[in-house]
């Protein structure tokens, strides 16, 4: 099985100010291609593209190939979980969206301390291993975003799970918020086959600055600069597969050139990687990876990632005016980043652990004064 997976959750737009306006002819291009070069596996999720994602699966990918000709992974929304049966509801809904009998990877998703308790409370675990002794999910495991101690708990807990999800990228190795490397151990000291999310960030390591792009190019001028990324997180111990949003052709292309016959970086493109992570550190503002968890449970429709991807931009070389202006034309349909009510339910729902109450008040303080 090649290690590049095609995470459908940044699929390619025909609105870029609607996650419901997926460009299904282009998908429909993207899978073809995927498939023809090799790559078969999916991850897709209950939520992804505002609830979309699971049906763009069983039109572009499972209603048009061979059942057996690919790997598809879903994952059940445990933060959803509020009464006995919802997962019964979700898992067939699922499977009716995906147009699927089985799933061959199925995750509690983004498990963290939180809604750990949520987990435990309706027995999702034994719930999973159910559905997997009756043939309808072939591997179960968790996604997850908190400390490497909570995963050590929730792995000697359960060590039923066949594989974890975790963030890992070289950006947030020793990020005290994220803990990749620390997370990545504990896997590897349980013994869990490891899937790869956020490899490049949500396109961060894939837009450097100039500074940081230089350094990589002066090691190896033929390799995009996501392939860093992406081949960094490939080549980590247990690691057997990649997720991958891609958001168009070309980004396609590009992680299929160099994961279709993969090779790890080499000991001198590592020994690039820790001065490439101070040139990131000294040009980024907010590290926010568009995941979009934080926007809809925003009472006042806060555009929350719009407007810290404009914020890096201004506070890092772009035009102050121009990002005002993009600033102001966002905020006509949506709350402006001082309507915070600092409520927090972003920053509990945050992959990044980011503290977008603080954040939202210097985009505030940058735009609107």
């Amino acid at each position: 099985m090649k290690k590049l997976g095609m995470g459908m959750m940044r699929l390619p737009l025909l609105d870029p100010n609607d996650p419901r306006s997926i460009d299904f002819e282009q998908v429909c291009q993207m899978v073809d291609h995927f498939l023809s070069e090799g790559f078969t596996y999916f991850d897709t999720a209950y939520m992804y593209h505002d609830y979309q994602s699971e049906h763009v699966v069983k039109k572009a990918l499972v209603s048009r190939h061979p059942r057996e000709s690919f790997l598809l992974a879903s994952k059940l929304p445990c933060s959803f979980l509020k009464e006995e049966g919802d997962q019964e509801r979700i898992f067939a809904e699922q499977l009716e969206k995906c147009g699927v009998d089985y799933f061959d990877y199925y995750l509690l998703h983004s498990l963290h301390a939180g809604n750990y308790p949520t987990a435990e409370k309706f027995d999702s675990f034994a719930f999973v291993s159910r559905l997997k002794a009756e043939g309808k999910v072939r591997k179960m495991g968790f996604s997850f975003h908190d400390s490497a101690e909570m995963l050590d708990r929730i792995l000697t807990e359960h060590p039923e799970v066949d594989f974890v999800q975790i963030q890992l990228n070289y950006l947030d190795l020793d990020n005290p918020r994220i803990q990749s490397r620390a997370c990545h151990e504990v896997c590897v000291k349980h013994g869990k086959p490891i899937i790869v999310m956020e490899p490049v960030k949500g396109g961060l390591l894939a837009n450097l600055s100039q500074n940081a792009r230089e350094l990589l190019l002066a090691k190896n001028p033929d390799q995009s600069v996501a392939s860093w990324a992406v081949r960094y997180a490939a080549g980590c111990e247990n690691v057997f597969m990649v997720l991958s949003g891609m958001s168009n052709m070309a980004q396609l292309l590009d992680n299929m050139s160099y994961m279709k016959d993969f090779s790890p970086l080499t000991d001198s493109e590592l020994a690039v990687l820790p001065e490439v992570v101070k040139a990131i550190y000294a040009d980024i503002a907010v590290d926010c990876t568009a995941c979009r968890y934080c926007v809809e449970g925003c009472p006042q429709k806060i555009e929350i990632p719009k407007y810290f991807a404009l914020y890096n931009e201004a506070k890092h070389g772009g035009s102050l005016e121009e990002a005002k202006a993009t600033y102001r034309a966002l905020t006509e349909d949506h709350g402006k980043a001082s309507d915070c009510i600092r409520c927090g339910k972003c920053q509990k729902i945050c992959p990044q652990h980011i503290r977008i109450v603080e954040a939202l008040r210097k985009v505030a303080e940058l735009f609107e004064a």
